[in-house]
């Protein structure tokens, strides 16, 4: 059957002025500050008027992992909002916003796809309300101060061969991974290597992800480390003086972006940080919000469980003293059959033995988020060529993992193809089945909670790294960091650091090559294997096909 590319589906859409959405929230005309019709931001004085309401249940959508099959996570968490909101529930969907890296070069947007769409879809996955460029320029400015101090005299005595903080670029850009900066003379600065990250790994991102307030926020930046004096202190953001400029920067970022699904489902989309190099979560103040105006909030975290659902728990859930009531843990069978050891171009024929090879990675998923105490439903999304056989071959492993699994077509067919789902999950979120907890107590040492991760989660046998790495854990253990928690930076497509192994594979070894403090985020990233901040463009980047059309609309954008 012939289907409409995603774009125009969205272009389509009989999208309802966005003060009507706020509306069937609550939220007062006066409190959304558009842009344009169908898009605003939901000002901050009617946010901190909602403390005393109680909360929503939460819902986390979460994947296996990520395949070029494909598994859907985003088009399912708007699919279960539309699904909830067709049987009558009170729901709202909560999402990261799209990156440009990724729309111009292999994975593409992050609005949904088929009829589970968020819009408008073009303006999500570009510039939308800016958020990202405030982000960027934040800290691009904080990198500019830093070298100005020291060109000025370096006051706080910065050992230029210790300076930490390195420039953001929200596009995917190889060649400026590592750099040389102040060269040409004098006037210039002093010469000393640094390089990019991408915006999405930068900690500004994280910190306005996770921040209570302006006041928080700016409380954050000013904690972020920047560089180390030749005595080895830290020096940090408010040393430098850029905290409140920053924040200036941040204001209207903080507030959180309020758009509509294809069936009028309100959605906050706000804040972006990926799940392989940060933490993999829309914001906290937009979770919140949501919490207080819904019945139901369904977010997402970014790609497979072992990377996005463990940060939302161990990260943004133990900070922001969230508490989820139900996981849907998404799964495809031709995402199944590639973790079978099928390849792409072999995926239209049925093979039930791949399919049901491939659930082992499906399982593994299951019997990790069981081990953070919340109820686990899976969602078999539908692919046109999926065959009864192996649709019954998951819905048989399933069963014997002890959970349930639903079929589900809501990109076909939007909320009227997930309400048994969305039944459900009501059904186990209002039971109060859940006893979440995280994977391991604030008081464990920094390397013991990587090696718990690596251990419980990845099922490692090992985790490696040289002695400058554990040095530096006991480091900052020593100047009082050891209570924070650990984002692990890794390929989110193997529980391994190898990208090519799939399925559930056991007793592997994850080496980290590297340690950051992310003090103003509140978090020590691990980098292990080949995992790069600062992702290249493929052999044919999406970029090629992206343009305009001679009516003027965009083409090629998915």
């Amino acid at each position: 059957m012939a289907v409409k590319p995603d774009i125009e589906i969205a272009r389509e859409a009989d999208k309802r002025p966005i003060q009507e959405i706020g509306a069937t929230l609550g939220i007062p005309p006066e409190h959304l500050l558009p842009y344009g019709h169908d898009k605003a931001k939901v000002a901050q004085d009617f946010i901190s008027g909602l403390s005393g309401r109680p909360d929503g249940k939460l819902i986390l959508v979460t994947a296996i992992n990520p395949t070029p099959a494909g598994e859907g996570k985003t088009t399912t968490t708007v699919g279960l909002g539309d699904g909830l909101s067709r049987i009558g529930k009170k729901a709202a969907v909560c999402i990261r916003e799209a990156s440009l890296g990724p729309n111009f070069g292999m994975k593409g947007g992050a609005a949904g796809g088929g009829r589970a769409q968020i819009v408008p879809m073009e303006d999500m996955n570009l510039h939308f309300t800016g958020d990202f460029h405030a982000i960027t320029s934040a800290h691009n400015l904080l990198a500019a101060m830093i070298d100005n101090h020291i060109y000025w005299g370096n006051e706080q005595e910065i050992d230029l061969r210790r300076v930490v903080w390195r420039r953001v670029v929200d596009m995917n850009d190889r060649a400026l991974r590592h750099t040389v900066t102040s060269l040409g003379g004098v006037a210039n600065g002093f010469p000393r290597e640094s390089g990019f990250d991408i915006t999405v790994a930068s900690e500004v991102m994280a910190i306005l992800c996770l921040a209570d307030d302006l006041s928080d926020l700016q409380r954050r930046l000013g904690d972020m480390i920047v560089a180390y004096r030749r005595d080895r202190s830290p020096v940090l953001a408010r040393d430098i003086g850029a905290d409140g400029a920053m924040t200036v920067l941040l204001k209207d970022a903080m507030q959180p972006n309020l758009v509509q699904t294809l069936e009028h489902t309100p959605a906050f989309v706000h804040g972006g940080p990926f799940a392989n190099i940060a933490h993999g979560c829309n914001s906290v103040i937009a979770t919140r919000t949501a919490l207080k105006l819904s019945d139901y909030v369904v977010t997402e975290a970014g790609f497979g469980a072992d990377l996005g659902a463990e940060k939302f728990f161990d990260i943004k859930c133990r900070k922001a003293g969230l508490h989820p009531d139900c996981v849907v843990l998404v799964a495809t069978v031709r995402a199944l059959k590639m973790n079978g050891g099928l390849q792409k171009d072999e995926l239209a024929d049925e093979n039930v033995t791949a399919v049901t090879e491939g659930c082992a990675n499906l399982g593994r998923h299951i019997q990790n988020l069981k081990g953070f105490g919340v109820p686990v439903v899976v969602a078999i999304n539908h692919f046109i060529g999926d065959t009864d056989a192996e649709i019954a071959a998951v819905h048989d492993y399933v069963a014997g993992q002890g959970a349930e699994a639903y079929l589900c077509k809501h990109w076909a067919e939007g909320g009227a193809g997930i309400e048994a789902l969305a039944t459900r999950v009501t059904e186990i979120a209002d039971a109060g089945m859940a006893q979440f907890a995280p994977l391991y107590a604030d008081d464990t040492p920094l390397w013991q909670k990587i090696e718990c991760i690596a251990e419980r989660i990845y099922h490692a046998h090992e985790v490696t790294a040289d002695t400058r790495v554990r040095d530096q854990l006991a480091q900052w253990e020593a100047q009082g960091y050891g209570n924070l928690p650990v984002c692990m930076a890794k390929t989110q497509y193997s529980f391994s650091t190898d990208p090519g192994l799939r399925g559930a594979p056991e007793g592997h070894v994850v080496p980290v090559r590297e340690v950051r403090l992310s003090a103003g985020a509140g978090f020590v990233v691990a980098i292990c294997g080949e995992i790069m901040t600062m992702p290249g463009l493929p052999r044919r980047p999406a970029a090629e096909n992206i343009r305009l059309g001679a009516d003027g609309e965009i083409e090629g954008l998915f």
